[in-house]
C-alpha cells in the first residue's frame, strides 16, 4: 500500500472528516452519483428494450425483409403472384446471416356478424412459417398448423383486440367475405375456426391481420401450389438489416424487390432512432451534475485540510503526490455513489422486468408495458465511463493543491 492511498484511507476513516463542515457537501455528490448513475441505467434499459420489442413485434408479421413482386406498390396485399420456385428458397446460401425464410400471401377479407362487420388482412402462412416471434403473443388456444397433407386448413389465429370487437371467442367458427375480382358481383365465402387468440400490444397489427393457411389465399385466388405473394426473411443480427437487405437484393430476381422493415414502416423507426439522442443527453447531463457535484466536495475538501497539506508540503512531498491523496478521496466517493446507484437502478429495472409493474399505452408506445433489457456490457460501460469522466474532471480542481503555500497553510485555519 503506497503512502497517498494510505493517507486517503486514514482521511475518509477520521472521525472529524465525517462531522466536519465538507460532510454534507460529499453526502450531497455521492448522491448525485448515485442518482445520475440510477437515471442512466433507466434510460439505457427502458430505451433498449422498447428498440428491441417494437422492432420485435414489427418482424413477427413481417419478417426483417420482405422479397415481393416489383409492381406491388407497397400494398398490404398480394396483387401479383410470384414463384416459389426460387435459387434462394428454402435456403438462402448466398447471403451471410440469413437465420429463416418462409413465403406469405395475403388478401383483404371482411369479416361479418349479425350486428357488426370489420374489415381485415388475412395472412396466409405455410408449414414453413417461423412460430416463434408469435408464440409469446398468444393469450388463448394453440398455434395453428398447416401441412401440405392436410390442405385448406380452417385454422386461424385471431388478435384478442378483434375478438373482443365482433364478439368471438375461442373455438368459435366465423366467415370472412373475399372479393376475387372485378367480374364477380358476389363475394366469396370461407369459414374458419380460431385456435388460439394473439394480443401483440401492437395496435396497428392486432386491428389488421388474421393469420390462416396460405392454401386458402391460393384457392381463393386462382393459383397454383407454387404461386405465393411474398417470401420473408429473418436474419441473425439487426444491426446489419441494411446491409444485408442490400445483398439479399443482389441476388434475386431482377423482377422482385427486397425491402427491410425499416423502409416498410420509416416513421416507427425514425421515433425509436429519436430515443439513442435522447438517451445520449441523458448519459450526457447525469455525468455533467455528478462531476460538478464532485468539484465542489473536492474543492471544500481541500480548503477544510490545507493545514494538512501544508505539513504534508513541508516533509517533503510533492505537489502530485498530495493530489493523488484526494484523487484517491475522490474515486471512493464516486464508487460509494456507484454502489448505491446500481444497487437501487438494477433492483427497479429487475422490479420492472418481472413484475412489469409500470403500465404503457399501446396505442402510443406500441407496447403495454416498460420493457426493460438488461446487458452487463452497458451496466459495466456505464460505471467505467462514470468513474473515468469524473476522475478526469476532478484533476482540474485538484491543481489548486499546487498553489497552496507550505509556510502560509500551516498557519491556515
Amino acid at each position: 500500500m503506497n503512502f497517498e492511498f494510505f493517507i486517503s484511507k486514514r482521511l475518509i476513516s477520521a472521525k472529524d472528516y465525517k462531522s466536519s463542515i465538507s460532510a454534507p457537501i460529499i453526502k450531497i455528490a455521492v448522491a448525485a452519483i448515485a442518482i445520475g448513475v440510477i437515471m442512466m441505467l433507466v434510460s439505457v434499459a427502458t430505451s433498449v428494450g422498447l428498440q428491441q420489442k417494437i422492432r420485435d413485434k414489427i418482424a413477427a408479421f413481417n419478417g426483417h425483409i420482405t422479397v415481393g413482386n416489383l409492381n406491388n406498390n407497397n400494398s398490404q396485399i398480394s396483387i401479383k403472384p410470384i414463384s416459389s420456385e426460387q435459387d434462394f428458397y428454402p435456403n438462402f446460401d448466398e447471403v451471410d446471416g440469413i437465420d429463416h425464410i418462409q413465403v406469405v400471401a395475403t388478401k383483404y377479407g371482411v369479416i361479418r356478424t349479425e350486428t357488426d362487420f370489420e374489415g381485415i388482412v388475412v395472412k396466409g402462412a405455410g408449414e414453413d412459417y417461423r412460430w416463434d416471434y408469435l408464440k409469446e403473443y398468444l393469450v388463448e388456444g394453440k398455434l395453428p398448423s398447416y401441412s401440405k397433407e392436410k390442405k385448406y386448413s380452417e385454422e386461424i389465429l385471431l388478435s384478442s383486440y378483434m375478438a373482443n370487437r365482433l364478439g368471438f371467442e375461442l373455438g368459435d367458427q366465423l366467415v370472412v367475405y373475399f372479393l376475387n375480382d372485378t367480374n364477380q358481383k358476389k363475394p366469396r365465402l370461407t369459414a374458419f375456426r380460431i385456435v388460439g387468440i394473439y394480443n401483440s400490444g401492437f395496435q396497428e397489427f392486432d386491428e389488421t391481420f388474421l393469420i390462416a393457411d396460405i392454401s386458402q389465399i391460393q384457392r381463393l385466388n386462382k393459383w397454383e401450389d407454387n404461386q405465393i405473394g411474398n417470401f420473408e426473411i429473418f436474419i441473425d443480427d439487426f444491426d446489419q438489416i441494411v446491409e444485408k437487405g442490400g445483398e439479399v437484393n443482389q441476388h434475386i430476381n431482377t423482377f422482385l424487390e427486397a425491402k427491410t422493415i425499416q423502409q416498410s414502416y420509416p416513421s416507427i423507426f425514425e421515433w425509436l432512432s429519436l430515443f439513442d439522442f435522447n438517451v445520449a443527453l441523458i448519459i450526457g447531463i447525469m455525468i455533467i451534475v455528478s462531476g460538478i457535484n464532485m468539484i465542489t466536495a473536492l474543492l471544500v475538501l481541500i480548503l477544510e485540510r490545507t493545514p494538512m497539506i501544508g505539513m504534508l508540503k513541508a516533509l517533503g512531498s510533492n505537489d502530485w503526490s498530495v493530489r493523488k491523496i484526494f484523487l484517491y478521496n475522490g474515486a471512493y466517493l464516486i464508487l460509494k455513489g456507484l454502489f448505491w446507484g446500481n444497487l437501487i437502478g438494477l433492483g427497479l429495472l429487475f422490479l420492472q422486468k418481472y413484475a412489469k409493474l409500470i403500465k404503457l399505452n399501446p396505442e402510443t408506445y406500441y407496447v403495454t408495458e416498460a420493457p426493460v433489457y438488461l446487458s452487463w456490457e452497458y451496466v459495466l460501460l456505464i460505471n467505467l465511463g462514470t468513474l473515468l469522466l469524473c476522475l478526469l474532471m476532478l484533476l482540474l480542481p485538484s491543481y489548486l493543491i499546487t498553489r497552496i503555500n507550505p509556510s502560509r497553510a500551516i498557519k491556515f485555519e
